[in-house]
Order: C-alpha cells, then sequence, then structure tokens
C-alpha cells in the first residue's frame, strides 16, 4: 500500500518541479545592471536600440532567445528608471512646496538636485 502512494507523491512532486525547471533555464541571464540613473538610461537607450533591430528581422528561435536575453536588460534599467523617477518627483515636489513657503535655501537645494537629475533623462 505504501507503494502506490510513494509513487503517486514523487509523481505529483516531478509535476510541480518540470515547469519551475522549465522556467529556470531562462533564469540564468541577469541582463546589464543599471545602478545610476546614467547607466539606466544609456541600457534604456542601447538595449531599446538592440531590441528595435532584433524585431526588424525574422523572429527565428535564436532572435527569440536574442530578445529574452535582452529584456533582462531593459527591465533592469525601468526598474532604476522608476526608482529614480519617483525621486525626481519627490525632489519637484519639495521645491514646489518651499516655493510656497519661501524657503530659498530648500528652492536652491533640491531645485539644483532635480535639474541634475532630470538632464540625465532629457536635455
Amino acid at each position: 500500500m505504501k507503494t502506490p502512494f510513494m509513487l503517486a507523491a514523487a509523481t505529483a512532486a516531478l509535476m510541480f518541479t518540470l515547469p519551475a525547471a522549465a522556467d529556470d533555464e531562462y533564469s540564468h541571464f541577469k541582463g546589464e545592471p543599471s545602478k545610476t540613473l546614467a547607466q539606466a538610461v544609456a541600457n534604456f537607450s542601447e538595449y531599446n536600440h538592440r531590441l528595435e533591430q532584433v524585431l526588424a528581422g525574422e523572429l527565428t528561435p535564436e532572435a527569440m532567445n536574442e530578445v529574452h536575453q535582452l529584456t533582462y536588460t531593459l527591465e533592469n534599467a525601468l526598474g532604476k528608471l522608476d526608482d529614480e523617477l519617483e525621486d525626481i518627483a519627490e525632489r519637484l515636489e519639495k521645491v514646489h512646496k518651499a516655493s510656497e513657503h519661501a524657503a530659498p535655501d530648500t528652492v536652491r537645494q533640491q531645485g539644483a538636485v532635480y535639474l541634475e537629475k532630470s538632464r540625465t533623462i532629457i536635455r
């Protein structure tokens, strides 16, 4: 009686691990890091260009693999951009509120950081 139960348990365990194993096939790609805002902007620009080139051609299995790899770096860049854009928005809000309260030191300090970061994205 233990044998059928053990066989069923082993089969169930195998069924649940097979999809994970298939996912692990791709999880070894990490993509280029985007540790700074400037690096995120550069990676986003470069890897979008690479993706555009791949998409312009035939989507062979090799091309699909390349797209898959490119998306890791793009996701890293977008994650950093998301964090940085949130910080930029918060700094602008500080400038806004400081201007309402006539706090020139805060306006100057936060405004300078806001401009530096925002100029990294757009000039």
